[in-house]
């Protein structure tokens, strides 16, 4: 949403800026619209954020509390194993840094960690940005990993499915039975939550969402039969998965999970009529 003008070349060569009324279709376009070479971008004033992370969340507040808890803090994730339907497992806290925020020992019946921790069970908390309420730039709080190192766990497959905010608790009640399917495939799972946009292709297209997010290990075969079992018991809330992720939707759910769709294939016809830069997909 801070892109508020693009530069593209199209299939026929030619540079093309993308007007007013197009910009919504283009931000989010898959590659669909030429090659991008410029953008101008709304920027904000640079500003610090303190993080802290709290362990043991009981699943019970989560669930009741959800809402709340989301709209604590700058950013908030919540990460999950899924190995213990009881104890949700481990939430990141992002303050600005001058919100006055004092971090409690105890908050929503979690308890504040005594040191860094990694959003991966099992992986080097050295990996990680300055927790603890150190207070820093931005860009080195926002991230869960720092720069210099390999985010996440590296070597491993992810999925994402983006749903109405409002319907969370209950879309995370439809994957408990699930749960241990999930468990042995998962490395961590991280509920995040992501304001509306009105971009055409977004999966938080004029809705507020709450967004799933699978850190997968690698084994594709086994995702293959996982991820259609997952869709289904999302299937009720309108998920709409993320696009450079894996998910097994057929184009019709696809479809009809984007109102603004037959505009972009306008769009795109109008950019690249002969096909160009699309695929299969």
């Amino acid at each position: 949403t801070s892109v508020t003008g693009i530069e593209l070349v199209t299939a026929e060569g030619d540079l093309a800026v993308m007007g007013p009324d197009e910009i919504s279709g283009a931000v989010v376009s898959l590659g669909a619209l030429g090659v991008v070479t410029s953008l101008t971008l709304t920027l904000l004033p640079s500003f610090t954020v303190r993080q802290w992370v709290y362990e043991n969340l009981p699943r019970e507040d989560l669930d009741a509390s959800f809402a709340e808890i989301f709209a604590s803090a700058y950013s908030v994730s919540a990460f999950t194993t899924w190995r213990d339907l009881a104890n949700f497992g481990r939430v990141w806290v992002k303050h600005g840094g001058d919100d006055g925020w004092t971090a409690p020992e105890h908050w929503h019946n979690a308890s504040l960690a005594d040191g860094q921790r990694n959003p991966v069970p099992g992986m080097p908390p050295v990996h990680t940005t300055d927790q603890g309420g150190a207070e820093g730039s931005w860009h080195e709080r926002l991230p869960h990993f720092r720069a210099e190192f390999t985010p996440s766990a590296g070597d491993e497959l992810q999925s994402e499915y983006l749903l109405p905010r409002g319907q969370a608790v209950a879309a995370l009640a439809a994957l408990n039975d699930l749960a241990p399917r999930i468990a042995a495939l998962l490395l961590v799972c991280e509920i995040r939550t992501v304001a509306a946009d009105g971009l055409w292709l977004s999966p938080c297209y004029e809705r507020e969402t709450a967004a799933f997010h699978f850190t997968w290990r690698k084994d594709t075969a086994a995702l293959a039969t996982l991820l259609p079992a997952i869709e289904d018991r999302l299937a009720p809330f309108g998920a709409r998965a993320h696009w450079g992720k894996l998910f097994t939707l057929s184009p019709a759910v696809i479809r009809a999970g984007y109102p603004r769709l037959r505009e972009f294939r306008h769009l795109m016809d109008s950019c690249d009529p002969s096909g160009k830069f699309r695929n299969h997909f």
